[in-house]
């Protein structure tokens, strides 16, 4: 029905716009066809009159080339410039028969007519050049062109008769369709006053009932005057807001239940929860959180690890979800010493426009206890185990050397089986060992400025026996950006040989073994060894730095402790270790070092 009304209302402009745009289309079509008529129509004449003009040059041009004697050469020229004014006039006066032009063009057909008269009777009698027969062709010429003149000046007072009349017609249609036009827009006017005013009211008490439900008063009901489209549109509204009331109520009701459950759930949390917003500032804090923020370390806000990786979760949008526990803080709560393993989460919600991140503080002070306990059992078993060992290797090889008394072969090869169960044990416990005061922190580092190609060509040096004895080779590759580095060479030394054996151990007989240095791109250098060899599966390359870890499948022996003690070393001079493989192509075993010297720590004299 609405629609119905609005189109009805909407017919007479709709009339009048088609009759506005027919009258305009009419006007336009007819302008543009007479000009186009009658430009070129001007466009021919102009054409016309300047080929009889450049004709009747060239006929003058021959006569007083055969008046100079030259009768022959000057016959084809004034033949064919002759012919080119006749066909120009006879197409003219075709095009103009009947016409106020056709006088002109008689005209200029007389002149020519007395110009060819005497430029034949030049070529018949070969008059001689005088002073007279040259001005009497001149003046024969100069009649022609006075007479085109004459042509081509009644041509353009055609032309601006012609342009007044369209200005004319174009003034008269402009002020018909300027007529139109306000008509026009007085009746849009007439007819938008009586539609709004039909349709408005309704609408002003539909906006009055919106304003009020986005105030949050959804009893604010619209009243139905109609029965078309505004009428079930208040019905519709009317429902709709009966639907918003009960919702309202159920929301309020789970938002209460909600926020006692998140309440009671923080408050139980015994770990400390901190939710911090974009700009760095806590939003949120449970009981635990709020223990925890009493203590000095939180005095200025949070200590600088927490900081940092706050601000980075924060502006990078990246969960921060540690796996070990090389990222744990220790700080004071009271009189104890408690250590914390940080869960930063990102977090946003559009809905509500918060954007920051959450922080879990992980209690892991009885893992870090027992760690550290398990590790000083291990050292302490190793090493109350290395004293016995190493008398029991001792009295082994008092036995193989037979200063006791002669050894059967049976009893030989026994006490070799024994001697070399013997230093495998040793050498396992003194990984063992090594790890454990590494792992611990004891293990001070000696670091100082370190030639590179200088320790990469010893370590070269010092593996080249045992790759020599399988036909391998170690080819070395150093970057000429790279040259010294802040590092440890006793310690770097044991990874380096670590990595070389095993690339020696597991690759062919002679193949290549690649050690090469170059800059990583971050402030820091890329160590790596790459050989040649099987290759690790995909699924086991993550755990090859594990203690005590193995691929599954090798031959070669091995207690799986000299990656783990590889990391450590590296792990402590502040850089990462990591492995490339694929089965069939070899393996990359590569770490990071910073290049400089850390800021907190001074460069040794």
């Amino acid at each position: 029905m609405l629609r119905t009304r609005f189109n009805l209302g909407m017919l007479p402009l709709l009339l009048l716009l088609i009759l506005v745009g027919v009258a305009g289309i009419m006007v336009c079509r007819n302008l543009g066809r007479s000009m186009e008529e009658k430009l070129a129509q001007s466009f021919r004449m102009v054409l016309a009159a300047h080929e009889m003009r450049d004709a009747a040059t060239g006929v003058t041009a021959a006569i007083h080339r055969a008046q100079d004697g030259f009768e022959l050469e000057a016959r084809p020229e004034y033949e064919r410039q002759r012919g080119r004014f006749k066909k120009a006039l006879m197409a003219e006066s075709f095009a103009s028969a009947g016409t106020m032009r056709a006088l002109s063009l008689e005209a200029v057909a007389d002149a020519f007519g007395e110009m060819e008269a005497q430029g034949d009777a030049v070529f018949a009698t070969g008059a001689p050049v005088t002073r007279e027969n040259y001005l009497n062709a001149e003046v024969m010429f100069f009649n022609a062109l006075k007479s085109l003149d004459t042509l081509m000046e009644s041509d353009h007072r055609e032309l601006q008769d012609e342009a007044k009349r369209v200005s004319e017609f174009a003034r008269v249609g402009t002020r018909v369709l300027a007529a139109a036009i306000a008509a026009g827009i007085a009746l849009s006017l007439w007819l938008g006053w009586r539609l709004a005013r039909s349709i408005l009211q309704p609408i002003e008490s539909l906006t009055l009932s919106a304003r009020a439900l986005g105030d949050g008063n959804l009893d604010h009901d619209v009243p139905v005057t109609s029965r078309d489209e505004l009428g079930e549109l208040a019905r519709t509204f009317n429902a709709m807001a009966a639907k918003l009331r009960a919702y309202r109520d159920a929301m309020t009701a789970r938002v209460v239940r909600a926020q006692r459950t998140m309440e009671a759930t923080l408050t139980s949390t015994p770990d400390p929860l901190f939710v911090i917003a974009r700009d760095g500032s806590t939003e949120l804090r449970n009981p635990a959180a709020e223990a925890l923020a009493a203590s000095p370390e939180f005095a200025d806000g949070f200590p600088e690890p927490l900081g940092a990786r706050i601000q980075e979760v924060l502006g990078t949008g990246v969960h921060f979800l540690p796996s070990d526990y090389n990222h744990v803080v220790m700080t004071r709560v009271g009189n104890d010493e408690r250590f914390y393993l940080p869960r930063i989460l990102a977090i946003g919600d559009e809905l509500t426009g918060f954007g920051g991140a959450a922080m879990i503080l992980q209690d892991v002070t009885k893992f870090r206890l027992l760690d550290d306990a398990k590790n000083n059992l291990v050292g302490t078993v190793s090493h109350e185990l290395k004293s016995p060992l190493t008398s029991l290797r001792m009295a082994v090889y008092l036995l193989l050397e037979q200063n006791i008394g002669e050894l059967s072969p049976r009893q030989r090869d026994l006490l070799e089986t024994a001697r070399d169960d013997a230093d495998r044990l040793l050498r396992i416990l003194n990984d063992i060992l090594d790890l454990s005061r590494i792992e611990s922190g004891r293990a001070a580092l000696s670091r100082r400025d370190t030639p590179v190609r200088a320790l990469l060509a010893e370590m070269a040096r010092e593996m080249k026996p045992i790759v020599d004895d399988v036909g391998q080779r170690i080819e070395i590759e150093v970057d000429e950006a790279v040259t010294n580095v802040f590092l440890d060479p006793e310690r770097i030394r044991h990874v380096f040989v670590n990595l070389l054996g095993n690339a020696a151990k597991y690759s062919p007989e002679g193949g290549v073994i690649t050690l090469y240095a170059r800059p990583a791109g971050d402030g820091s250098v890329r160590f790596g060894v790459r050989d040649q060899g099987a290759g690790i599966p995909g699924n086991e390359v993550p755990y090859v730095f594990e203690k005590f870890y193995r691929v599954p499948g090798q031959a070669r022996k091995g207690a799986g402790l000299g990656l783990a003690i590889a990391r450590e070393i590296v792990l402590a001079h502040g850089g990462f270790i990591a492995c490339a493989s694929k089965v069939g192509e070899g393996s990359d075993f590569y770490f990071h070092l910073p290049v400089a010297a850390p800021e907190t720590q001074a460069a040794p004299a």
